[in-house]
């Protein structure tokens, strides 16, 4: 049994716009569909603006679903109360993307990393949590003589090692990790990433990790869902998406990252101008799509059995 699975999520939102028609939305997410099974880490990738982020916060029951179902560990809670959510919300917990946002700057960090031990555990009298907090922070490369300290005092990887702490002493068995490593410098990222595994190895974690750059994924990640425009457009394994890919937007992004040599490229070009567009009808990425026909206009975009959604893929590398 898996320990996430979402099915045929769909979210929109009204857009901002002053000069938009009232009642106007914006697809967010289209039937996006996956499991993420228990010791596995799925990467969902894509540029900003694709939807990633949006799957997250549903995935953890912050935001409402459209359409679609949410499961936890094979529990339904897609529409369960706030209430009811909050006595589950231990089995899965974020890191986000800034460690110093997320971090209230009034509380020391041992309340920050406790407090959710007064909700989940609490039975724990006040010294077995700075004991479990001191314990925690440890696992996590940090000295316990920081819980007195406030989150300014510390650098941002040790910012981060302290979000992680906080999601993990609650005992989740799923860690959703919103571009955990993106505010990072490239010397910590490889720190936080090597604690990730770790931990993953040591407590059997599951890992959703939201990420646009796959240099950090490649490292990572079991599997890959490729988003655009809210769409899953390629999903497989790492290896099989890095090096096998037939998506064009997967290898479009492919060609983007930082490589060590020029001749690793696949040459994939989008045309002039279109680096923008997405279609309202039809496979959204038309606009940008070097292989595109007159038959992708009438395509669901949904996934084949081989895990991509394109009618004209790119041949395997």
């Amino acid at each position: 049994m898996s320990v996430l699975a979402i099915q045929h999520l769909h979210k929109s939102f009204s857009s901002g716009s002053m000069f938009a028609v009232s009642g106007e939305k914006k697809k967010a997410v289209s039937d996006v569909s996956f499991e993420l099974a228990a010791g596995e880490t799925l990467a969902i990738v894509g540029e900003s603006g694709s939807g990633k982020s949006t799957v997250a916060r549903m995935a953890m029951g912050l935001l409402p679903a459209d359409s679609g179902r949410i499961f936890w560990d094979g529990e339904d809670i897609t529409h369960l109360s706030q209430h009811a959510l909050r006595s589950r919300r231990h089995h899965i917990q974020m890191v986000f993307q800034d460690p110093f946002a997320s971090l209230n700057p009034r509380m020391k960090i041992g309340e920050s990393v406790g407090e959710g031990l007064r909700i989940h555990f609490s039975h724990l009298s006040a010294s077995q949590r700075r004991e479990r907090v001191a314990e925690t922070l440890s696992l996590c490369g940090l000295d316990a003589s920081g819980m007195d300290r406030y989150p300014h005092q510390f650098s941002g990887g040790q910012r981060q090692r302290i979000g992680i702490a906080r999601a993990l002493i609650v005992e989740p068995r799923v860690l959703v990790l919103d571009e955990p490593v993106s505010a990072l410098d490239v010397s910590v990222q490889a720190q936080i990433l090597n604690l990730l595994n770790r931990l993953q190895q040591d407590k059997g974690l599951s890992y959703l990790f939201i990420s646009h750059d796959l240099s950090v994924v490649r490292h990572i990640a079991d599997r890959l869902a490729v988003m655009f425009a809210g769409r899953v457009v390629e999903t497989g394994t790492s290896e099989a998406v890095f090096s096998h890919c037939r998506h064009p937007y997967t290898r479009a992004l492919l060609d983007a990252r930082p490589i060590d040599h020029p001749s690793q490229r696949q040459n994939i070009h989008l045309p002039a101008g279109a680096d923008e567009g997405v279609a309202a009808t039809g496979c959204p990425f038309q606009p940008r799509c070097p292989f595109s026909q007159p038959d992708c206009a009438a395509f669901d975009g949904a996934l084949n059995q081989a895990g991509f959604a394109c009618l004209h893929p790119c041949q395997p590398a």
